[in-house]
């Protein structure tokens, strides 16, 4: 497995974040591109070839694309907008030689309902058109239990979209386990977040690596199991030193993965 952070985490502007996490050695990077220099309306071909050149010369790679908007696809009056825009990104992170875009699609309900079929239908629609060009477009676990997720994944009919295995928000939100959730969407991950956290009793606090409810002895091994060889990449959103919090995580990532002998 390879290790990644995201750009944001190291509130440092794109350059910056990118410089930082290639001094920390990580193999690859995730950047937001929604809002901002990155999005797509911005990337200009002059734009492509800059960011790439940033990247590439510190000697990384992207892991995957946020194409996060915010809101989730259960309004379909703002889903015929925020479609079409999620397809962009895709596009964009082809160019920027990646096959990954991530996102939260919001809570799936556990019965049927006209709500999970609304986002049901929004969800097929990129499904297709991530297929057609060869990419995933992946969901961020967390606000329901991997079972429910994944039984909705399957009803789509195609493969295009895809999972972001976040195991502290499974743990923090959806008071599931990484390992019990895998059991139903390891067939589907194509990217995974390195945070963790707790479950409290109003909310739920993110915390350093190896300080949550994760415990990665037995999810990492679950994750390789599924057969994923891809980016666990490092999302610290909180704290008053992200840069101290993700060298830590490198560090305790790399610890792991050679005890586990992954």
């Amino acid at each position: 497995m390879k290790i990644g952070a995201m750009v944001e985490s190291f509130r440092a502007g794109f350059r910056g974040g990118v410089e930082k996490a290639a001094a920390l050695g990580v193999d690859g990077v995730q950047a937001y591109a929604t809002t901002g220099e990155l999005a797509p309306e911005n990337m200009t071909p002059d734009k492509i070839r800059e960011t790439l050149d940033i990247v590439h010369s510190n000697g990384i790679v992207f892991s995957a694309l946020c194409g996060d908007f915010g809101g989730g696809f259960s309004d379909p009056e703002r889903n015929k907008i925020y479609v079409e825009k999620s397809k962009r990104v895709i596009d964009l992170a082809l160019k920027l030689d990646c096959r990954v875009v991530t996102t939260h699609i919001g809570t799936v309900p556990a019965e049927e309902c006209e709500k999970k079929e609304i986002m049901r239908a929004a969800c097929r629609d990129l499904a297709l058109y991530a297929d057609s060009v060869g990419a995933a477009f992946a969901v961020e676990t967390g606000p329901e239990m991997g079972e429910i997720l994944a039984d909705f994944l399957d009803s789509l009919g195609a493969g295009g979209v895809r999972v972001n295995f976040d195991p502290a928000n499974l743990v923090m939100v959806a008071g599931d386990t990484p390992v019990n959730a895998l059991k139903y969407l390891g067939k589907y991950v194509v990217h995974t977040h390195a945070k963790d956290g707790i479950k409290q009793e109003k909310g739920y606090l993110e915390l350093p690596l190896g300080q949550g409810g994760v415990n990665f002895d037995t999810y990492l091994p679950a994750l390789k199991a599924t057969g994923f060889d891809g980016f666990l990449t490092i999302e610290r959103e909180v704290g008053d030193n992200p840069e101290a919090d993700i060298a830590m995580a490198v560090g305790f990532l790399r610890e792991k993965l050679k005890k586990l002998g992954i």
